[in-house]
């Protein structure tokens, strides 16, 4: 019989397993309310990216420690395995920039990590410090239309159906275009699925420090 896919519930109650905590002792520890970890655990419920590196705190573990594997899993054969990636099965991280899909969360040393986004900030000034990493990316517009400013490079506007190829160190941001409300961008990242997660705190915590855009920059939508 195949192993059932890890959702973002069975990793949580692994993890409250790895620290030897009742439900009941991970709300009390996390400051998460007991009934939100319960439905979390069953799947009924998700958690924003500010309740996850809460849990990561307050537990004092890294970020990316919040989705390994337990201890004893046995690793696939790395010419053997298959992932069917849907949006229900993804691992949704939200920050202030993006919403992210990650796809296919239970194959750990993964070569690509395909992330679907969805793109929220208006501007580079909302997005603040541009994001670096290791390796390479690619980015596939699926909808509407986005800016993608890099660190050495004048900014590009892509649309639907529109793909740029960079190297991940370079300082990259990516937002909205002029006029658009709204947009999702497929991306292909050759960096580790950890690293990602540590650099999508690093974005939370800078979110966090820096005042919140003037609404008037927001272009409301014409009639």
């Amino acid at each position: 019989m195949q192993a059932s896919k890890p959702t973002l519930g069975s990793l949580m109650r692994a993890l409250r397993g790895r620290h030897g905590l009742t439900l009941k002792q991970m709300s009390e520890r996390t400051g998460i309310a007991f009934s939100t970890l319960s439905k979390v655990e069953h799947d009924r419920l998700t958690l924003t990216y500010d309740k996850l590196q809460t849990i990561s705190e307050r537990l004092g573990v890294r970020m990316s420690e919040l989705f390994a594997e337990q201890e004893g899993t046995a690793q696939a054969v790395a010419n053997s395995r298959r992932s069917v990636a849907t949006l229900v099965n993804a691992l949704c991280v939200t920050t202030p920039n993006y919403d992210y899909y990650y796809f296919s969360p239970e194959l750990r040393r993964k070569e690509m990590i395909p992330i679907v986004s969805r793109v929220k900030a208006h501007s580079l000034e909302e997005f603040g410090d541009m994001i670096r990493h290791d390796g390479q990316e690619f980015i596939y517009v699926v909808d509407g239309a986005v800016v993608v400013h890099t660190e050495f490079y004048d900014p590009v506007t892509l649309g639907k159906g529109e793909a740029v190829y960079i190297d991940s160190r370079m300082g990259h941001a990516y937002v909205l275009a002029d006029g658009c409300d709204a947009a999702t961008a497929l991306c292909v990242c050759s960096t580790t699925q950890e690293e990602l997660l540590d650099n999508a705190a690093l974005q939370a915590e800078a979110a966090r420090a820096r005042p919140a855009p003037a609404l008037a920059r927001r272009r409301p939508r014409s009639s």
